[in-house]
């Protein structure tokens, strides 16, 4: 039994499909990529996945149970915890403050203080949010969906504004927090060669449709994929923003 997974979802905005009968899986223990042109509906995904929207038809089904019926408050509580594409942090806030909310509504058993420290925050802890590097505070929102324990962490973009000596970084830190914290990861990026590094499977949006799925060899490989970003991964090794 998959441990997320996503039947034939559709989304409508008006007269805009976002996501157009979707259905994927997420296995346990796997990190997932999910990616596409600007777009293309991935951070929909997120937001139906966690109930910030309600599916205009489809079952999202999280341990085998419907996620339909539950509150966006009480996402965490299920174990799914999740960063944002644009930040989400409390800037006046300490960063220990910060990631202390992610444990309000579910804690774990490491503590603020062991997280911190794992993600090299330690010495910045009663430091407030908004006087830290774009980088950093990126670190900051992975800190607080970490402090929760959840069993699947989705990552909106992270690798956003980073250098490519970060991304690199990023890229060896998401393989180890999932070894480390034991964690099933579902991705979202435009930077296919972070996606392509860290991914066990990739699945690829365009205009709200599913167009492929498998390894990232697979995936690279596809004439469905290669149409959609036109060739845009030459060069860069990122996808359209």
């Amino acid at each position: 039994m998959p441990l997320l997974s996503i039947r034939n979802v559709s989304r409508r905005f008006g007269g805009i499909v976002a996501v157009d009968d979707v259905s994927l899986d997420v296995e346990r223990g796997e990190i997932v990529g999910l990616i596409g042109p600007n777009g293309a509906g991935k951070t929909t995904v997120f937001n139906l996945v966690t109930r910030l929207y309600r599916p205009d038809a489809g079952e999202i089904s999280f341990e085998g149970k419907s996620l339909l019926d539950t509150p966006p408050y009480r996402i965490v509580v299920h174990g799914i915890a999740r960063t944002f594409q644009n930040l989400e942090l409390f800037r006046t806030m300490t960063v220990l403050d910060n990631v202390l909310v992610g444990a309000h509504a579910r804690s774990g058993k490491r503590s603020a203080a062991e997280i911190l420290d794992y993600l090299g925050l330690a010495d910045i802890a009663d430091r407030p949010a908004g006087d830290l590097p774009f980088g950093t505070l990126k670190r900051v929102e992975t800190a607080r969906a970490l402090i929760s324990e959840p069993e699947l962490l989705l990552l909106d973009e992270p690798a956003g504004g980073l250098s490519h000596e970060e991304v690199g970084e990023l890229a060896d830190a998401i393989r180890r927090i999932g070894v480390d914290f034991e964690l099933t990861i579902l991705l979202v990026e435009h930077h296919m060669n972070l996606v392509m590094r860290v991914s066990d499977r990739v699945h690829v949006l365009d205009f709200g449709r599913r167009i492929a799925s498998g390894t990232p060899q697979q995936v690279q490989a596809d004439p469905a994929v290669i149409e959609a970003y036109l060739g845009s991964q030459e060069g860069n090794g990122s996808a359209p923003a």
